[in-house]
């Protein structure tokens, strides 16, 4: 079988290659944007499509032919130490560069003169005086400049906007990571104001690109059902759209895991649901670039405060326009929607491994058993929780100094520590999101699931709150046992270890609840 076409993980998608769904397909509000000659900016994490949005977008409108459309990245100009001069030309001669690609060459923007000191002003100008068709510019990673240079782009532009069309760009998109708020930001305190609320504010829209919902998932997949043969189920799709939340590379990754590296591009073999989570766990211990340069967000404070607050299950209340809540979405790394939750499971997975990384590379399993597992291969939770306490009072000081994430650290530790069930075969789901009071963790290990629900014990009445809350979960899962983990915050000079580590079996709301 010929299947030429394959799931993309590594730059824009093209449809002669790749499996892909029209990118323009509720985008109505980029037509009438462009048919008005109307300023506007794009943004959406990275990886979920933007710049194929772009090629197919220029694409088009040139294959239509009522306008002229160039997509270009400003990257070249992106670092800190570059004059607005070097990055005036870098900018124009990636312009140029570009027309190559999209254009006839007697549509192409003029020839960039070494000596001669263009604006960028002046080279749009020039080349939209030059033309017949309204010109459709396309900026891509405008979010990579800094300081002046970003200042005087910005300013350029709104400059040349009442020119427009036929002396300037019909129509400009800004395109990056971040949406327009965001580029105040990035100039220094020190310079000049650009002279109003936003740095851009000739835009008139600012489109976000959100997630794939699960019947676009499914016509996606259904082209390598189309070409192959080979069924992704609805049940398959259902658990695809759970790992993923529906992020443009998540799913395309999860899928070219499955097709590619675990059935090794065999047809024939049905796709199971086994397949998908192994497929989760290969992406998560590979951590590609994607994954990457997610993880690497999470050293700064902004996304600091929000994840663990979403660990912690913290009743913070968080403001729409919240600076760090609006950054940590337009990252991807948390849901659009309330409560305020890390944006799918396998981030949800990955963000509390890499935290407390290094406290799982230094556990040490004893000896070649695994001494919470029964003779009958089932999980001893009772044997492996008290293990925990006990090396909790040993080590919970010093590894809490120690972490980065010192708000969440006490449930970091537990997450760790349990990681192991992970390794041995089984699976963890976290519910974590801001507002809940605790997080809930679900175990399944041969067969048996087990319900753990963490919290911090800042007031008095925390262990009655928490046994109510822990048996409304048992009752939504049609379970009756359950596990409370409760740590104190007081330090052990406070509340002596031996008073403060316990063991005792409650029943509460007909549930037998073991609190730890």
């Amino acid at each position: 079988m010929n299947n030429t076409r394959y799931f993309n993980t590594t730059g824009f998608c093209m449809p002669e290659r790749h499996y892909m769904i029209d990118p323009l397909r509720n985008q109505k509000i980029i037509f009438d944007l462009i048919e008005k000659t109307q300023y506007f900016t794009i943004h959406a994490p990275r990886q979920t499509g933007k710049t194929t949005l772009l090629h197919e977008l220029a694409h088009r409108l040139n294959k239509e032919g009522n306008y002229i459309s160039v997509v270009f990245s400003v990257e070249s100009a992106g670092y800190r130490s570059i004059t607005e001069e070097t990055a005036n030309f870098k900018i124009i001669n990636s312009l140029y560069q570009a027309c190559e690609l999209f254009l006839h060459k007697k549509l192409w923007a003029p020839k960039p003169v070494i000596t001669k000191k263009y604006s960028l002003q002046d080279y749009l100008n020039k080349w939209a005086t030059a033309q017949t068709k309204p010109i459709i510019l396309l900026l891509d990673e405008i979010d990579s400049l800094y300081d002046d240079v970003l200042v005087s782009v910005l300013r350029q532009l709104r400059n040349g906007f009442q020119g427009r069309p036929k002396h300037f760009p019909s129509t400009i998109a800004l395109v990056g990571l971040r949406d327009v708020r965001e580029y105040k930001l990035k100039v220094r305190p020190s310079e000049a104001s650009l002279g109003s609320g936003s740095p851009f504010n000739i835009k008139a829209e600012s489109i976000l690109l959100g997630t794939w919902t699960k019947e676009e998932i499914t016509e996606l997949y259904s082209q390598h059902t189309k070409d192959t043969g080979q069924v992704f189920s609805k049940e398959m799709i259902n658990r695809i759209y759970e790992l993923t939340g529906g992020q443009p590379w998540l799913v395309n990754a999860i899928a070219n895991e499955i097709v590619v590296e675990i059935l090794n591009e065999d047809y024939t073999k049905k796709i199971t649901l086994a397949h998908a989570e192994q497929a989760k766990e290969n992406l998560i211990k590979r951590r590609d670039t994607h994954l990457d340069s997610l993880l690497d967000k999470l050293k700064e404070p902004r996304v600091k405060n929000i994840i663990s607050a979403i660990i912690n299950g913290d009743g913070v209340l968080f403001d729409n326009y919240d600076d760090s809540l609006m950054y940590c979405r337009d990252l991807g790394i948390i849901s659009e929607t309330r409560p305020v939750r890390i944006a799918n499971e396998i981030y949800q997975e990955i963000i509390p491994r890499v935290l407390n990384r290094n406290l799982q590379d230094s556990i040490e399993e004893e000896g070649e058993t695994k001494w919470y597992i029964k003779p009958d291969g089932k999980l001893d939770m009772d044997k492996l929780l008290k293990a925990f306490q006990k090396f909790y009072r040993r080590n919970s000081e010093h590894w809490l100094e120690r972490f980065d994430y010192k708000e969440a650290g006490q449930g970091l530790l537990l997450m760790a520590f349990l990681q192991r069930v992970i390794n041995g075969g089984g699976r963890i789901d976290r519910e974590m999101a801001v507002g809940r009071g605790r997080t809930d963790l679900t175990i399944e290990f041969a067969g048996e699931t087990f319900v753990l629900e963490l919290k911090l014990k800042r007031y008095d009445d925390t262990k009655e709150e928490g046994l109510d809350q822990i048996s409304r979960y048992l009752d939504t899962l049609g379970m009756t046992k359950g596990y409370l983990i409760l740590f104190e915050l007081k330090s052990s000079t406070v509340i002596p270890w031996e008073t403060r580590i316990k063991w005792e079996e409650v029943s509460h709301q007909n549930k037998n609840i073991t609190v730890v």
